[in-house]
């Protein structure tokens, strides 16, 4: 079978189970890429969650070592919400960012790309094939910017020319020798939006990020929130999709190409009052199968009292109270200490004053005190 009949059948496959947009690489080692990895490494910007050494990271061979070419895939989704409910005074609303609606994306892009590999493998039964989204050591983005999906943009997201940056990545390392495609020509030019409007500053310049100063990273931390970050976070309890909301190249795309990717209002934009005391079964029933679950509940609750604090709503401080006073996890006592003192009142001082008698976590002690403080201030 011709290499170039063999490409163009699988690239009709795709289009048939609803791939949206599909690529292929050459597996040489990603040599620029591998040097911002050590730039990155040296300055201190990773974000921790990355897997694998730089040179796995960077080198498809060392992952099957007898590679030939890198599939790689991308799925629109929406960006938009249809009736969105509205967060007012008593009833405020978080928000997930867009790549938290719907069903997780990591099963949507795995199943595709099984099945891609089952199309594949039907064909040429001695291939052998490598899947992975996002959790993987190859760089999706990198990966994606080769097989010319779209160009990596200063907001460091991949950019397609039809979807804009609102897509899901996945690829596959194959065995298969297939013709490869043509990287796109950057087309961000002198726009530098994104790297203005990044609320923390964490876009340092355009396509490079410092990753503990996202947004996106900082929501999904389980301990203490920095101080710094905390009235940057507004309402969002995961994600930050402000780089990509401004972009221009985003303009008008909303794409609604996937039923299981269709968001649930309630969901992308939950009540925060009773993510505050929603249990760990409760959570896993209404959030499990999102992306924004990933990490538990404890970091979405975090979130949501910080959010509450955003929005100075005094109806959450009886159960800001609860919290501070009988929540087993010193960062949840803590953070509703910080939020307390934020919305204030005589009563938020008697409590905090409470709590500081009884708390023996010298970081929940910490917090307490910063409430009590921001009271002081707001009395002078």
């Amino acid at each position: 079978m011709v290499n170039a009949q063999l490409k163009s059948e699988i690239i009709a496959y795709s289009k048939s189970i609803g791939i949206d947009k599909i690529g292929f690489a050459a597996v040489d080692p990603f040599v620029l890429f591998r040097e911002r990895l050590k730039d990155q490494q040296q300055l201190g910007y990773e974000s921790g969650f990355e897997k694998g050494t730089i040179e796995e990271r960077t080198t498809p061979a060392k992952l099957l070592p007898v590679a030939k070419t890198i599939i790689s895939i991308a799925l629109a989704y929406p960006s938009r919400l249809k009736n969105a409910p509205r967060s007012v005074k008593g009833d405020r609303r978080g928000i997930f960012c867009r790549a938290s609606w719907g069903e997780d994306y990591h099963h949507i892009l795995r199943r595709k790309l099984k099945a891609l590999e089952e199309f594949i493998v039907e064909r040429v039964p001695d291939t052998r094939c490598l899947s992975m989204v996002d959790t993987g050591e190859l760089s999706d983005r990198a990966v994606a910017e080769r097989a010319g999906i779209g160009w990596s943009g200063k907001n460091c997201a991949v950019i397609t020319p039809e979807f804009g940056s609102y897509v899901y990545l996945g690829e596959m390392i194959t065995t298969l020798s297939l013709p490869v495609d043509t990287p796109i020509e950057d087309q961000c030019g002198e726009c530098n939006k994104c790297v203005d409007a990044c609320p923390t500053g964490a876009l340092v310049q355009g396509g490079q990020l410092d990753s503990n100063k996202c947004i996106a990273f900082l929501t999904q931390t389980k301990d203490f929130l920095p101080d710094q970050y905390r009235k940057k976070l507004g309402n969002r309890l995961y994600g930050c999709d402000t780089c990509q909301v401004v972009c221009p190249e985003n303009k008008g795309k909303d794409h609604h190409h996937h039923e299981e990717m269709e968001p649930d209002p309630d969901l992308a934009k939950p009540r925060l009052l009773p993510l505050l005391t929603i249990s760990n079964r409760e959570f896993k029933e209404k959030f499990g199968h999102v992306s924004g679950s990933w990490r538990g509940k404890k970091p979405i609750q975090r979130n949501a009292i910080i959010a509450l604090a955003h929005y100075k709503e005094e109806s959450a401080l009886p159960t800001l109270y609860e919290l501070l006073k009988n929540d087993p996890r010193p960062v949840i006592r803590g953070t509703a200490a910080w939020a307390i003192g934020e919305i204030g009142g005589e009563e938020s001082e008697k409590r905090l004053n409470l709590a500081l008698e009884k708390e023996d976590d010298k970081d929940a002690v910490e917090e307490i005190s910063k409430g009590l403080e921001t009271i002081y201030q707001r009395k002078k």
